[in-house]
């Protein structure tokens, strides 16, 4: 816990004038930064010395258009099941009533490791557009970025300007849309199916009827408590 504390020290220091927050939970330290600012924060966090983060782990995106969003808890079971389907459209911005209150939808997060220092970072970034996000590649930085970053361009549509072959690298290519957005049906638009008539794969409309989700039930009694549970065990 010392160490990230004074890495969070150094970082509050180093980048004062390209700080958002910097905190650290459960040891863990986060830095949040402008999105215009982040391949000059991702070059000194890998060429200053007392921070050496020389290895870029992972990178993501995020889509926040749901956070907070619970309208499926209850506290209730029935005999009988549910059936309350939800239909409602997402808000652009979605981090209203939450902490993080005026952000963007879309956030980066970058997960880095210095072995000479023996430190871990998460970076994290918004870019600015809800519905057209962008933001500097830092390939010319960590090269191993690469499949990363066409993973958040597939699946978020998060454009990395710079990006020297951003291609989508799951979805196929004719593919419309981004399936990690949280707007977008779990039953997609299209289904693909071989013609034999045509001799060839063809797409077609989605052909899958649209399931009720079930509810996500809060259990409060002592079976879903591990630490009474283990009482009760020792007790026996």
């Amino acid at each position: 816990m010392a160490d990230s504390q004074t890495l969070a020290a150094r970082l509050k220091e180093r980048f004062a004038d390209n700080l958002v927050s910097c905190s650290v939970d459960l040891g863990e330290v986060t830095l949040e930064v402008p999105a215009a600012d982040i391949s000059d924060v991702c070059t000194v966090l890998r060429n200053d010395a007392e921070l050496g983060f020389e290895i870029l782990i992972d990178l993501c995106g995020v889509d926040y258009s749901a956070y907070g969003l619970t309208e499926w808890d209850t506290d209730e079971t029935t005999d009988t099941g549910f059936s309350r389907g939800v239909s409602r459209s997402l808000p652009g911005k979605s981090l209203e009533n939450t902490k993080d209150a005026g952000k963007p939808r879309f956030a980066v997060v970058y997960h880095l490791l210095s072995i000479a220092n023996n430190h871990r970072l998460r970076v994290c970034a918004y870019p600015e557009s809800s519905e057209f996000p962008i933001i500097d590649s830092v390939h010319a930085i960590w090269s191993g970025v690469d499949w990363f970053e066409r993973e958040a361009f597939d699946l978020y549509g998060i454009v990395f300007e710079g990006h020297p072959d951003l291609r989508r690298i799951l979805s196929d290519y004719g593919f419309i849309g981004h399936p990690f957005r949280k707007d977008y049906p779990l039953s997609g638009h299209v289904e693909m199916r071989y013609d034999a008539d045509k001799g060839r794969v063809i797409y077609q409309p989605v052909s899958i009827e649209p399931r009720v989700l079930v509810p996500r039930v809060i259990r409060e009694d002592h079976r879903y408590h591990d630490d009474q549970a283990g009482e009760e065990s020792s007790n026996a």
